[in-house]
């Protein structure tokens, strides 16, 4: 399968703090269960279909070839169908799932050759996962239950508790301390899992899919919380999700998989403009593009004249912002950056970008394009 994607590999930092390289590195890693799997990465199997690999072999690639970087403070989002590997993706970075063939590096560091020693360390302050399944202790109150890693990590009582108690107040369970799991709502456990994740002060968050199990109200209401933890605290963060509209909600970039490859990677802007196949194609089709595409993509070449800039659009902004400027200014808007104009949007232009027709005439010399991976290149959809 041919994986679409934007991704410059990028040179391993050989140490975190500061660090300018990628958190997570992948390449070419590979998870299959079955018999003899490691005959298949690279083997004569390796290309067969999902069904015909089965039939052949009696394996199932789980995570098929699959590289990418994670780049510090980003929140990165695999998404996919049940079944689509997402899940076992995200376990192999860690080695929950032991991984079969292929490189995963933290900060640099081999993952897959940590011994037990290191991989305790890795788990228990490097990289903290919030599950589907809330996993909290029964029989604890929930400021125990925040404290719990670092129970585990050894840290004195008073301490832990006093920690805790902030990472409490910091998800909104203030007043909810001695409480019991069963005493709490769906939305209120995740927000323990959450918390507790958070106490050990984690260099990557890791979400399997968290908020799946909750109703809608509540799962929005979590979004919001991972989307106000990430403004505050500019920590890395890999989520995995089945749902298109929380990936385009939270991610910077996302990682759409299928049957165990990414058939793309980028930035929502980017998977909702330009789908790389009908199968992504169709997963995006019912997306509102006037919430997710910039000005960039709308404007046309033309200058304003003057120094006044009517509308004076960002040209991140999206085009469902644009709309009401446009009419207000009854004309031509123009599109700004370090107070020089770029170029302008009309009605017709995001007339078109809503209806889904191709305007792809530069608006600009390339030399006003922005560099791939930058924050205006990649900037985060608002849904």
């Amino acid at each position: 399968m041919t994986t679409t994607t934007t991704e410059q590999p990028a040179t391993p930092a050989k140490d975190g703090a500061g660090a300018e390289g990628p958190v997570f590195s992948v390449r070419g890693l590979w998870k299959v269960f079955g018999p003899r799997a490691g005959r298949i990465p690279g083997g004569e199997y390796a290309d067969l279909p999902p069904e015909e690999l089965r039939a052949r072999t009696g394996c199932t690639a789980a995570v098929r070839d699959v590289s990418f970087d994670v780049r510090r403070g980003e929140v990165f989002v695999v998404m996919g169908l049940s079944g689509s590997g997402k899940s076992t993706l995200v376990r192999c970075l860690t080695r929950l799932i032991e991984p079969t063939a292929g490189v995963v590096e933290i900060d640099g560091e081999d993952v897959r050759a940590m011994d037990r020693g290191r991989l305790r360390e890795l788990r228990r302050h490097r990289a903290a996962m919030v599950f589907q399944h809330f996993g909290l202790l029964p029989h604890r109150t929930v400021l125990d239950n925040v404290a719990y890693g670092l129970e585990i990590q050894g840290v004195g009582k008073a301490e832990r508790r006093a920690r805790a108690q902030e990472m409490v107040v910091k998800v909104g369970l203030a007043g909810l301390e001695q409480r019991r799991p069963t005493q709490l709502s769906g939305g209120q456990q995740q927000r323990v899992g959450l918390a507790r994740a958070l106490a050990v002060d984690p260099e990557v968050l890791l979400f399997d899919e968290p908020f799946s199990a909750l109703d809608p109200l509540i799962r929005r209401d979590m979004q919001e919380e991972v989307v106000r933890l990430h403004r505050e605290e500019g920590r890395t963060m890999i989520f995995i999700t089945h749902d298109l509209s929380e990936a385009l909600k939270l991610g910077d970039r996302i990682a759409l998989m299928r049957d165990g490859a990414i058939v793309q990677l980028g930035t929502p802007e980017e998977i909702v403009a330009h789908p790389a196949d009908d199968y992504v194609r169709d997963f995006v089709r019912d997306v509102p593009r006037e919430q997710v595409i910039s000005v960039r993509a709308a404007m046309r070449a033309g200058d304003c004249g003057g120094a006044d800039h009517p509308g004076a659009l960002a040209p991140d902004a999206i085009v469902a912002s644009a709309i009401p400027v446009v009419m207000d200014v009854g004309g031509a808007a123009c599109v700004v950056a370090d107070g020089r104009c770029l170029g302008v949007v009309d009605h017709e232009r995001l007339l078109a970008v809503v209806a889904g027709i191709d305007t792809s005439t530069p608006a600009d010399s390339p030399s006003e394009s922005p560099p791939a991976g930058s924050a205006q290149a990649e900037g985060k959809a608002a849904v």
